[in-house]
């Protein structure tokens, strides 16, 4: 196989991307118009993001499998088509349960994506090039998740919420009909054993956790569906690791993680995962708690810091590929400890300006090291691990969001009990905003001490000194063009 673009490659693959992850933030604005339509609880419509999280999280492990049973084009075209299939059922849903299955046919297309999405872009790149090409990846994973909220706000204030998902079908389509079109194979299949205990253990494992600090993340830690999930998903998840360490072909190969690049790596991923999702959900809640926005406006607030991000992920990308991580990760690292640092002193009487500056500086600081980390960390595997490690990063995103969720909402939630407590009039609403306010910079106090403990592990980054500057693919052969 020769003469392979990669520019109509890439293309494809971050339209689909694009699509599917602009619908996991898409419809959480439309929640309170929904619980009306369909006459369900609060606790049930968050089933919606709950089901979107839980079916990720369960199948993007065994996506290292799968891509090494079928090749690129058909993982990304059937991944493309289930979500279409997805997208259909939501907007035609005449009750919630069809909705729900809807939400989780999409939650299976995308799950099957993104994994093929990064594992492609380290075949077809050389080692000196990614950093560029996931930047571009990274413009539309970061980007996407900001506009959804903003994008959602508009049309369901002026349209149907089922325009949510009309409005997602064609781009779909027409992500699938350009990849039919330009997508080459670009994959090695090698058709290892199917271990079906392998796959249970990872179902229950990974499942359980996602959907136990899920639960626990909606104030539930008490709740024993909340703490026996996490632990039959604990011990699920150590038989697990002993059975990939035990058997000749592993479901997800653990050995990954004695590269020291790519473990550390996976370190700073899962510390600034839990950050970036906790901040997700407790500065909306802050700009419509305390300084009283609508949620279209709370969206509009978020969005320059989600525009930031976008367009400091090529950039970085590029600088990436010039100066080597170090170069991006210690500053990015420094800003979003200095971020975290004075969102401890914000309170009632903080403008939404300063919130919105604050936003900013954390998401650039991000954005200088989530792509830049991811492609260091892939970049010392070897070319047959690509699919393991991708599926690595992407579970224990999912993973880290659970976990970040759960535990940024409980130190919030404690921090705000214990000052209520203490007051002598905690029924008044300046007291309960007080109360939330106190919760809130308990909680950054905690992401300042993670943030410099990611900045201690960034010294560690570094180049790897052995990439190869070839145009020429050396495993498969492939000339890239």
């Amino acid at each position: 196989m020769s003469g392979i673009r990669r520019g109509p490659i890439v293309a494809a693959l971050i339209i689909g991307a694009f699509v599917s992850i602009l619908n996991e933030t898409l419809l959480n604005i439309a929640f309170p118009e929904l619980m009306k339509e369909f006459g369900v609880t609060a606790v049930t419509i968050q089933w919606l993001s709950t089901s979107y999280m839980l079916v990720i999280g369960i199948l993007v492990p065994v996506t290292a499998l799968l891509q090494q049973w079928f090749t690129t084009r058909q993982m990304f075209l059937s991944a493309m088509s289930i979500f279409l299939t997805g997208s259909v059922i939501c907007a035609a849903a005449p009750w919630f349960g069809m909705l729900l299955i809807g939400r989780i046919v999409q939650a299976l297309g995308t799950g099957l994506m993104l994994p093929v999405l990064m594992t492609t872009i380290l075949v077809i790149f050389p080692p000196e090039k990614r950093g560029g090409a996931m930047g571009l990846i990274g413009l539309v994973i970061m980007s996407a998740p900001a506009v959804g909220p903003t994008l959602s706000g508009v049309i369901v204030d002026s349209l149907s919420w089922r325009w949510l998902f009309y409005l997602v079908i064609p781009l779909a389509a027409f992500s699938i009909v350009f990849a039919g079109i330009y997508l080459r194979n670009v994959s090695v299949l090698t058709k290892p054993k199917v271990d079906v205990l392998s796959i249970l253990l990872s179902t229950i494992g990974f499942g359980g956790i996602v959907y136990g600090f899920s639960k626990a993340g909606e104030g539930s830690w008490s709740e024993p569906e909340a703490y026996w999930t996490i632990a039959a998903g604990g011990v699920s998840l150590l038989l697990f690791i002993w059975r990939q360490l035990a058997v000749k072909e592993p479901l997800l190969e653990l050995l990954t993680f004695k590269y020291p690049l790519f473990s550390l790596a996976m370190a700073l991923i899962l510390i600034l995962m839990m950050m970036i999702f906790a901040v997700m959900i407790i500065l909306p809640l802050y700009l419509q708690t305390v300084l009283l926005l609508t949620a279209f406006h709370a969206g509009l607030a978020m969005m320059p810091g989600g525009i930031v991000n976008g367009i400091m992920a090529p950039v970085s990308g590029h600088l990436f590929d010039k100066f080597g991580p170090r170069a991006l990760v210690i500053p990015g690292l420094a800003l979003a400890a200095l971020a975290a640092g004075l969102f401890i002193g914000v309170d009632s009487s903080t403008g939404t300006g300063y919130v919105i500056l604050l936003h900013v500086v954390l998401l650039a600081g991000f954005s200088m090291v989530m792509m830049p980390v991811q492609t260091t960390g892939l970049n010392q595997l070897p070319r047959h691990l690509y699919p393991h490690g991708t599926a690595i990063i992407s579970t224990l995103q999912q993973v880290a969001g659970a976990i970040g969720t759960a535990l940024f909402i409980s130190i919030l939630a404690s921090g705000s009990k214990a000052y209520l407590e203490a007051s002598d009039d905690p029924a008044s609403r300046g007291e309960a905003v007080n109360g939330f306010v106190a919760g809130m910079q308990d909680a950054f106090i905690t992401g300042f001490v993670l943030a410099l403990l990611a900045l201690a592990i960034g010294f560690f980054v570094k180049r790897k000194k052995t990439e190869q500057r070839s145009t020429t693919n050396p495993d498969n052969n492939i000339e890239i063009t």
